[in-house]
C-alpha cells in the first residue's frame, strides 16, 4: 500500500507544480544568422498560442510588457483565443505592440473555441489533425473581429498569401499558410523573393508538407507555434508529443530544416504562451514568446 500512496503523492505534487508552471511566463532570446554578412541585427518578437480568455489578467499584464523590448516586428504565429469574449483582452494585452509593424497568421483555436477531451487523445502521437468531428462544427470564435482589428492597426494577414513590408531600412518577403492542422493552409510554388533581404515562412503549425515546401522554394527562416514545446516534458526526453508530424526533438526552439540538396532553413518553433482552459498545466515546458536577434551571416562560426 505504501508505494501507493507515494505514487498518489508525487503525482499530485508534479500536477501542482505544473499548474504553477503554466504561470511562469518567460522571454527566450534566440540569435539566428539569417541576414547577408555584415548586417545590422533585426529584432524579432514571436508570439504564439496565446489561448486568451478574459480572466486572464496576470497573462495579459505581463503580454503587455512585451512592448519594453522594442522589437522591430512582431510574427504572430495564431491560437490567440479560447474564449467567445477574449478580442478585447488580446487587443489590451498585446496593447503597444499593435503599433509595430506586425504578420500573424491563424490557428484551430482562433476559429474554434476549446471542448473538454481526453488528455490521453493527445499521448498516442500521430499528427493529431481530427479528420470530420471537431472540425465539422460551426466556427464560433470572432475570427472576423480579431482578423479586422490586426489589420487595422497595421498587421499583415498571411493567411495563404504572400506579403512585404520594411523593417528599418530592409526588405522582408513573407509567405504565410491558414492553419495546416485544419488542414486549411494552400501551398503554391512561388519561389523566395531573390531580391528581399530576407524571406520568412509563417505558420501556425509546423507541418513537413509546409516546411519542405518552404525550404524546398528557398525561404531562409520559417517561423511556427501549435505544439506548447509538448506542454509536458520529461527531463533527458524532452517532448512526449508534438500534436503534428513534426519529430520531438523539435517540438521548441531553433533548428534547422533540409530537404534533398537545397540550402538549410531555420525553423523557429514557438512553445506558446497558453494552454486549454481544460489542461492548463505544463511540466517542464514554460509558456514562452521569444526574442530573435536575426544577426548576419558569420560562415566561420556556426550555433548548432
Amino acid at each position: 500500500m505504501r508505494p501507493l500512496l507515494w505514487s498518489a503523492a508525487a503525482a499530485t505534487a508534479g500536477l501542482a507544480y505544473a499548474t504553477v508552471e503554466a504561470q511562469a511566463f518567460t522571454v527566450r532570446h534566440v540569435t539566428v544568422p539569417v541576414l547577408a554578412p555584415g548586417s545590422a541585427p533585426l529584432r524579432v518578437l514571436h508570439l504564439s498560442d496565446t489561448h486568451m480568455t478574459p480572466r486572464q489578467h496576470r497573462k495579459q499584464q505581463w503580454l503587455r510588457g512585451l512592448a519594453d523590448l522594442a522589437p522591430d516586428l512582431v510574427v504572430n504565429t495564431g491560437d490567440n483565443l479560447a474564449h467567445l469574449d477574449a478580442v478585447p483582452s488580446v487587443l489590451r494585452a498585446y496593447g503597444d505592440l499593435l503599433d509595430l509593424p506586425g504578420v500573424f497568421v491563424f490557428g484551430s483555436n482562433d476559429y474554434f473555441s476549446p471542448v473538454l477531451k481526453n488528455p490521453m487523445h493527445y499521448l498516442k502521437g500521430g499528427t493529431g489533425v481530427s479528420s470530420g468531428g471537431d472540425w465539422q462544427r460551426q466556427k464560433d470564435l470572432p475570427f472576423d473581429e480579431l482578423r479586422s482589428a490586426f489589420s487595422q492597426r497595421g498587421w499583415t494577414d498571411l493567411s495563404n498569401r504572400h506579403g512585404t513590408l520594411e523593417i528599418a531600412g530592409r526588405q522582408l518577403a513573407f509567405v504565410g499558410v491558414d492553419d495546416p492542422h485544419l488542414e486549411y493552409d494552400v501551398l503554391d510554388d512561388e519561389p523566395a523573393d531573390p531580391d528581399a533581404d530576407l524571406a520568412i515562412g509563417v505558420a501556425h503549425a509546423p507541418y513537413l508538407r509546409v516546411l519542405d515546401r518552404w525550404n524546398s522554394l528557398g525561404y531562409p527562416l520559417i517561423m511556427a507555434g501549435h505544439t506548447h514545446g509538448g506542454q509536458l516534458r520529461l527531463p533527458f526526453y524532452g517532448a512526449l508529443v508534438t500534436n503534428c508530424d513534426l519529430d520531438r526533438a523539435r517540438a521548441r526552439g531553433l533548428h534547422r530544416h533540409q530537404v534533398g540538396d537545397h540550402d538549410p532553413s531555420w525553423l523557429h518553433v514557438s512553445a506558446g504562451l497558453g494552454t486549454s482552459p481544460f489542461t492548463p498545466v505544463r511540466f517542464a515546458c514554460r509558456p514562452e514568446a521569444t526574442l530573435l536577434n536575426l544577426t548576419g551571416i558569420d560562415s566561420s562560426s556556426s550555433l548548432l
